[in-house]
């Protein structure tokens, strides 16, 4: 290890230190689903937005609500029905006929964490005011641009299950979010010590807010120091070139993929790995950050043909198959 490696180690260590308080408040609340916080944590370190999908009833909305009372920052929870308008969302402008001019209500979308609940009930229009703020962190008024408060993060869930009522969500914005985390059920330990906690009508649900959105952009600035070796990059361009060409990576996969990831995809695999390294204490990514994060970048981001359907190939398995065929560095 260079000494330049060791010294932003160093740093790392030194500058982490919340994250153990941080996940010490919301397991106060949430038991287990150490996958889901620590991709929400992911989310925090790469200013990047997060897509939750499971079964009701998982604690993705509990979850989601105790990160954000345990930081000290803004929250919004807004619950996306098939009615919802976009105003519902960024606001508008009223008119005041006394002064004669247009004022500015601001909707709940600014603020700092958002919560989009059943993101996928929500019409099209909606999802193009959404699509602006989340990629470029602003919202459009009239004829006036707004800037979103830093940090902005869009955390989002979504039902796999229902389908009536709901719409799917456009490519274009689920290329957006920088991961797609699939939350399971818990174990039968956990299940037995959430009877435990929450077996009653009034569970006490106590959360202190114990990190400061400072610590957090400070913390960002180190994960872009992270260093990554240049075979550990070349590997993470593989990756995703895989999805395009499978066959350049003697992939028996002709006919199965529509279209692959996106050059997207390659800023957030790297992105994603340098905030897995940052939670592990390191100054630097191993392939096996990558290969650990990476099924939640690219499962959203890989879009399968008919066939691939038709053999009951998913996006998820084409790319646990990319990573397990790929040589690691």
């Amino acid at each position: 290890m260079s000494n330049n490696t060791q010294e932003i180690t160093n740093r790392v260590k030194e500058h982490s230190a919340w994250v153990e308080g941080l996940q010490r408040e919301v397991a106060k609340v949430v038991v287990g689903q150490r996958y889901l916080i620590e991709g929400l944590l992911v989310g925090l370190l790469t200013n990047g937005h997060v897509l939750l999908e499971g079964v009701p009833g998982l604690a993705k909305t509990l979850t989601v609500k105790t990160l954000s009372s345990a930081i000290r920052t803004g929250f919004s929870r807004i619950q996306f029905t098939p009615d919802l308008l976009p105003a519902d969302l960024i606001g508008t402008l009223i008119y005041n006929p006394r002064e004669g001019v247009f004022t500015t209500k601001k909707g709940p979308i600014f603020s700092n964490l958002i919560l989009a609940d059943e993101i996928n009930r929500a019409p099209a229009k909606v999802q193009s005011a959404l699509l602006e703020a989340m990629q470029e962190r602003q919202v459009t008024l009239g004829d006036t641009t707004h800037k979103l408060p830093d940090p902005f993060l869009v955390l989002a869930t979504q039902n796999p299950l229902e389908q009536e009522g709901t719409y799917q969500l456009p490519e274009a914005q689920l290329d957006r979010f920088l991961l797609k985390l699939k939350v399971g059920y818990p174990t039968k330990v956990e299940e037995r010590q959430i009877l435990d906690l929450m077996g009653t009508s009034a569970p006490k649900l106590d959360v202190s807010a114990v990190v400061e959105p400072e610590q957090i952009l400070r913390a960002r600035e180190l994960v872009n120091s992270i260093y990554i070796d240049d075979r550990v990059k070349d590997y993470i361009v593989d990756i995703v070139f895989a999805t395009r060409e499978p066959a350049a990576y003697k992939l028996q996969m002709s006919g199965l993929i529509r279209y692959g990831a996106s050059p997207r995809a390659t800023i957030a695999l790297t992105l994603a790995a340098r905030a897995k390294a940052f939670l592990s204490g390191r100054g630097y990514v191993t392939p096996q950050d990558v290969k650990s994060i990476g099924l939640d970048v690219l499962r959203h981001r890989v879009a399968v043909t008919y066939e691939a359907e038709a053999e009951d190939l998913t996006s998820e398995k084409i790319v646990e198959k990319i990573f397990a065929t790929l040589p690691v560095p």
